[in-house]
């Protein structure tokens, strides 16, 4: 179910300090992160076609004008979960020494590892329906397609190569891809949603797939 219009676009405003975001800004990704453990719930118990924007606006404690304008579908309520782990590694890329290896960059401190139970359980419920749910397969790709550009400039940055180059971009694209099919393999393969087991489920994933990556 989509609401009509277009995605609201924020207009820019002055430049803001680096640090911690904005108090407001702190409490909408908190309340985006709701919404999306409300639809990933809902989505795992009943299917996407079963569930509308209004229950996922109930179980999250707002009123469905509220959930529209967070959200342009259901299907997308589930972006801030599939993108939580690909902004981790973002951001943790971008301050890797530049004499380590760049695989233990993305494997140092996993985000599953790391999340609170219920993140890292929400996140496998999420990944394995995917196979059986396009409109959430379509986000989940798009996720990944949109981080390309963010790895690009990273490894560019790294290797003193232009970001329009070829080789970074290709290069993004196979970590792009490395990290898609560990965080899969981590969902499909893990018995316990968190902890030691789950890690190192997404650990191994992530050295097989990144082997022939030479960043």
């Amino acid at each position: 179910m989509k609401q009509p219009g277009t995605r609201a676009v924020a207009a820019a405003g002055p430049p803001r300090p680096a640090g911690r975001p904005p108090l407001t800004e702190r409490r909408k990704a908190a309340t985006r992160l709701e919404i999306a453990h409300e639809a990933v719930r809902l989505f795992g118990e009943r299917g996407v076609a079963a569930t509308s924007g209004e229950d996922i606006a109930r179980a999250a404690g707002i009123s469905p004008r509220t959930l529209w304008r967070y959200f342009p579908s259901k299907e997308e309520c589930v972006r801030p979960l599939l993108a939580a782990g690909l902004e981790t590694v973002a951001r943790r890329l971008r301050d890797w020494p530049a004499d380590r290896s760049f695989c233990d960059g993305i494997q140092w401190d996993l985000p599953p590892a790391a999340d609170p139970p219920e993140a890292a359980s929400a996140l496998r419920t999420l990944i394995r329906l995917l196979p059986e749910e396009p409109g959430l397969r379509a986000v989940w790709l798009q996720v990944h397609h949109d981080a390309e550009p963010v790895f690009t400039e990273i490894i560019a940055a790294r290797t003193g190569a232009d970001p329009a180059d070829l080789l970074p971009r290709i290069k993004a694209v196979m970590l792009n891809g490395a990290l898609r099919v560990a965080a899969e393999e981590w969902a499909r393969r893990s018995a316990e949603a968190d902890g030691a087991a789950a890690a190192e489920a997404l650990r191994q994933a992530l050295l097989k797939a990144t082997e022939g990556l030479a960043i």
